[in-house]
């Protein structure tokens, strides 16, 4: 059997392999925390499971159109006019299965084989493979703890080629939290106009961020600017609705016809009644949204102490997201002994803590960045006193 040399060059995502390990412990009678997965742990509001249930009862079943229902195509235009201060027309909206498949459309439809895009480091898992999929090459910029992991537009310029046609901006940041302030978004953006590259940037964290940073939409700055921005943005993270697949994307209209060709030929459209639901997250009411906020904030705080308090590991202050990401390059430098070989890399490191402490959680270069660990804070804080605990008795 032959494989394709695309899918050859593609790696499986650490992050979901290492939740289905911890999950096998689980069914095994095991008494695993896991840090590892990127959902928060509440469930669907309420008014949105009924807005589901109702749109069953009706028989709202059937296929919609490819690209996504016009109801929930005019929430999001609402909802980025309120909330984003940037206006689009439904034409300029697509629905999928997930922002995941949003950004997905969203390269394959803006890069040649042989672009380049733009990717600071860290960076979540998908973002990476899916470049390389398209064909693209992933020119990797690094950020560093000391500048709070955020990327300068000074960085950007260094990196940019004849054949750079696409920046990648993430924040709230995953893995690392990172939140970019006014300024360098647009010092960011002038480099896009300047060079006449694209920017896809992630906000599926946008209400997630805490004590005084705040989410801007870089495609509010100006409607020239607006033109070179893909925003991607979902209900997963905001409403608890991980499950449901529903991500979306806003942008230029022949970008948005392209995302949508490829679809019709791969999913077709998404789930019409998670999308009816999505309808009523969107409209619907929104406290929801500040009680998790609130949540995630209370175990943050308690989160990033307790790993800072564990000789060896140094954490940042994540100013949004769910994830707390350690440095833990001391802790590798000083060495631990596992079944008779040094533990080298974070890799190694992470599946110590499974298999030992019982603990789930991501080695950093999941992301691009050896020498580090993610562990969410979308988990209960019992667990969460529990598993630190686990994890520096281990260390010890």
């Amino acid at each position: 059997m032959t494989i394709s040399n695309r899918v050859k060059s593609i790696n499986p995502s650490q992050t979901l392999a290492i939740t289905a390990q911890a999950l096998k412990m689980k069914r095994e009678g095991k008494k695993v925390i896991s840090f590892a997965a990127g959902e928060p742990d509440f469930d669907t509001p309420k008014n949105i499971r009924e807005e589901a249930i109702s749109a069953i009862n009706q028989g709202f079943t059937k296929y919609t159109a490819s690209s996504g229902i016009i109801e929930l195509k005019e929430a999001v235009v609402e909802k980025l006019k309120k909330d984003n201060k940037v206006e689009y027309k439904p034409s300029e909206i697509i629905i999928s299965n997930g922002a995941k498949q949003c950004l997905f459309n969203a390269i394959l439809t803006l890069c040649n084989p042989g672009d380049e895009v733009l990717l600071p480091i860290p960076c979540w898992v998908s973002y990476t493979e899916q470049i390389k999929f398209a064909q693209a090459v992933p020119i990797f910029i690094n950020t560093r703890q000391e500048e709070a992991f955020k990327l300068s537009a000074a960085q950007v310029e260094e990196k940019i080629t004849s054949r750079t046609k696409l920046l990648i901006l993430n924040s709230p940041n995953n893995p690392t939290g990172a939140v970019y302030e006014q300024e360098e978004i647009k010092r960011i953006a002038q480099l896009l106009l300047k060079y006449n590259i694209y920017c896809i940037c992630d906000e599926i964290y946008e209400k997630l961020v805490y004590d005084n940073a705040k989410h801007l939409s870089i495609a509010s700055l100006s409607d020239e600017i607006k033109e070179k921005i893909i925003t991607i943005n979902g209900v997963s993270k905001s409403y608890a609705m991980t499950g449901w697949r529903i991500g979306y994307a806003a942008g230029p209209e022949d970008i948005i016809k392209g995302m949508s060709k490829i679809q019709g030929h791969s999913t077709s459209n998404p789930n019409s009644i998670a999308q009816k639901a999505s309808v009523e997250a969107l409209n619907g009411k929104q406290n929801a949204i500040e009680e998790m906020r609130k949540a995630f904030d209370e175990r943050r705080k308690y989160m990033v102490k307790r790993l800072n308090e564990i000789e060896g590991i140094s954490c940042l202050n994540p100013a949004g997201a769910f994830y707390a990401f350690p440095n833990v390059s001391k802790i590798l430098d000083r060495g631990i002994e596992y079944n008779g070989k040094k533990i080298s890399n974070s890799f190694g490191l992470s599946n110590f803590i499974l298999k030992e402490a019982e603990v789930a959680l991501i080695p950093g270069s999941a992301f691009e960045a050896e020498g580090y660990l993610r562990l969410s804070y979308a988990a209960s804080l019992e667990d969460i006193k529990e598993g630190l605990n686990r994890i520096e008795n281990i260390l010890k």
